[in-house]
């Protein structure tokens, strides 16, 4: 399922939220050019957890996929190590759950991306 593409006009709101961010982050910080990477780094985290969820959770999560498959790859079907497999998401906007996700292997996501056009 493709992701879904924000209008012209949802993509003038989505940049000045960016902006309105943006300022008040630089008002935080001051001449304080550490402190600015400091909230920028912290606000980048909290968002990407907002649509990933927290490290241990997908942990938890792939461990539950891995074992539910049977140490198999989703894509291949071939033995596949926890260490470096990947969660893939059937829909992106529904997140990591176990219903929305598929283990596999970090070759097999990169062809299923190619073969989405996804970059």
């Amino acid at each position: 399922m493709a992701n879904r593409r924000l209008t012209a006009d949802e993509l003038l709101k989505a940049n000045e939220v960016l902006a309105d961010i943006r300022g008040k982050l630089r008002e935080f910080a001051g001449d304080d050019r550490d402190l600015l990477f400091a909230y920028r780094r912290k606000v980048f985290k909290e968002l990407i957890y907002d649509e990933r969820g927290k490290p241990m959770q997908r942990r938890a999560l792939k461990q539950k996929k891995w074992a539910q498959q049977g140490g198999r790859c989703a894509h291949c079907n071939e033995a596949m190590p926890i260490a470096y497999s990947e969660l893939d998401r059937f829909n992106a906007a529904d997140g990591y759950t176990v219903e929305n996700t598929e283990l596999v292997h970090n070759r097999c996501h990169r062809e299923r991306q190619a073969a989405k056009r996804y970059t």
